[in-house]
């Protein structure tokens, strides 16, 4: 089997994106599949779309140049399109149509949440499924993270890569603002690892960089517990890396953190965390228990984008015939027109489909 996946493999530290990236050509390779991160082979088998948007950073190739090449170089490869992105994450107008425009040329989709899945952003009527993604147990568990005593203060943690403020920035400011309050500042820590917004500082909470890799998982496992305060999450990968790493979780009542989170921690609503903190002190150790069952491991993501590959040649000759590239193509071409006059990118998206076509 050969494989085209639509982006390029970043050492550094980098988002969720990456990493699931890493983690499905690690494990297909294992397996003897070929990888490549282009479309220039014409034998590809399955191709999957990561990202429509070309012009980004890491996306090595969107929509426009997977309906050319099924056009003009090889109608045999399948599409699957991973979905991972919404307007509503980052209180954007136009992800979500785009999103759907591109989806026309998949022959499957695969969102990562339940919730990302009930946005309507992709064409109805195509198959379908939710892959919930997982983290590297070999990089993200439990290096011996402390267990809390109840007496010292309990130390919480979070990272992202993303500095949107969506990312949780209100709470994650109040919860720096407590520190300072007699009540709390004797009771807990707050460390936070990742980029911050433009002018945004901690007066107390602890700032780390970004950081990747088993430093990361090391970092996290020095702490009793994660917070995720991040808003209309597609899924994400921290939360899963934090509860790998043997945290239990509080987190906002928000996207698909409940998804991934309920059972392993307390959930809260808007900006007010305080009763759900005060819940998980107050049961801390059943929590931490729990965290040795988590289940969201990029093994068991990566096999079930490996098996849903394999079903999916095995019905090619099928869905190659029920397959229409060119119906509508007049709807498809208003669309496009449409998303470039919203796009801020349009020049430099233009730019890179003929560059690459």
């Amino acid at each position: 089997m050969k494989i085209a996946i639509g982006y390029n493999l970043i050492s550094s530290s980098w988002g969720g994106g990456n990493q699931f990236a890493t983690s499905l050509v690690k494990k297909a390779k294992e397996k003897g599949y070929v990888i490549t991160f282009d479309l220039k082979d014409r034998d590809i088998d399955i191709i999957l779309l990561t990202d429509p948007r070309s012009y980004n950073y890491g996306v090595s190739f969107g929509s426009f140049e997977i309906i050319w090449y099924l056009l003009f170089k090889n109608k045999n490869a399948l599409v699957v399109h991973r979905i991972n992105e919404c307007d509503e994450r980052k209180n954007t107008n136009h992800i979500n149509n785009f999103l759907k425009w591109s989806n026309y040329c998949a022959d499957y989709t695969v969102f990562i949440s339940n919730w990302l899945k009930s946005l309507n952003i992709y064409e109805t009527g195509k198959d379908s499924e939710v892959i919930l993604n997982g983290g590297d147990i070999k990089i993200f568990r439990d290096y011996g993270s402390p267990l809390w005593d109840g007496i010292a203060p309990l130390k919480i943690v979070t990272h992202h890569w993303s500095a949107n403020y969506m990312k949780g920035f209100d709470v994650y400011k109040n919860l720096d603002n407590i520190l300072t309050c007699p009540e709390w500042e004797d009771k807990i820590e707050f460390t936070y690892i990742g980029n911050l917004p433009n002018g945004f500082t901690f007066k107390k909470s602890k700032h780390l960089t970004p950081m990747n890799g088993q430093k990361l998982g090391i970092e996290l496992s020095k702490h009793h517990l994660y917070i995720s305060a991040s808003i209309n999450e597609p899924a994400g990968m921290h939360h899963i890396e934090g509860i790998l790493c043997g945290l239990p979780i509080v987190f906002r009542n928000s996207g698909a953190l409940p998804e991934y989170c309920n059972g392993y921690g307390v959930s809260f609503n808007n900006e007010d965390f305080l009763p759900a903190l005060k819940k998980i002190m107050n049961n801390y150790k059943f929590y931490k228990n729990n965290v040795s069952n988590y289940s969201n491991t990029a093994d068991q993501m990566t096999k079930k984008y490996l098996d849903l590959f394999s079903f999916l040649l095995r019905k090619r000759d099928l869905i190659i015939k029920e397959r229409n590239l060119l119906r509508s193509p007049l709807i498809i071409i208003n669309n496009f027109l449409i998303f470039l006059i919203k796009s801020r990118n349009v020049v430099k998206l233009i730019y890179q489909i003929f560059k690459k076509s």
